[in-house]
């Protein structure tokens, strides 16, 4: 359907794993399985369900995977939220993070309406 190397949102969202990878190093080793996983794989979900949707032959389902993205992004904002009350995440990294994941979320409601599913 879509080449999902050339979408803005999803070399946005490759570039916010990157930056939320290295964001995590610096939390408590004891976090390993537990925030750091789930920040991780939050982060992940959202240029990959971009990925997928953008493979999938029917314009239903690509809206379909650009929902499951979203989805990530909100999850990924509340477990960053809860690493910056445990003291994990500086403030200036929190905004920068969360500055780049509202950008994403309207890029990626953007996309979604502008897919004709008729």
């Amino acid at each position: 359907m879509n080449n999902f190397k050339e979408l803005k949102v999803w070399q946005k969202a490759i570039k916010l794993v990157t930056v939320v990878y290295k964001n995590t190093q610096s939390f408590p080793k004891q976090e390993m399985y537990g925030l750091i996983s789930q920040i991780r794989r939050a982060a992940v979900s959202i240029p990959s369900n971009i990925a997928e949707g953008a493979g999938r032959m029917s314009p239903g389902d690509f809206k379909h995977f650009l929902n499951i993205a979203r989805g990530s992004s909100f999850e990924l904002e509340t477990q960053l939220t809860i690493g910056l009350n445990l003291g994990y995440l500086e403030q200036a990294d929190f905004n920068l993070l969360t500055s780049d994941l509202d950008e994403i979320q309207r890029m990626i409601t953007g996309l979604q309406n502008s897919i004709n599913t008729k």
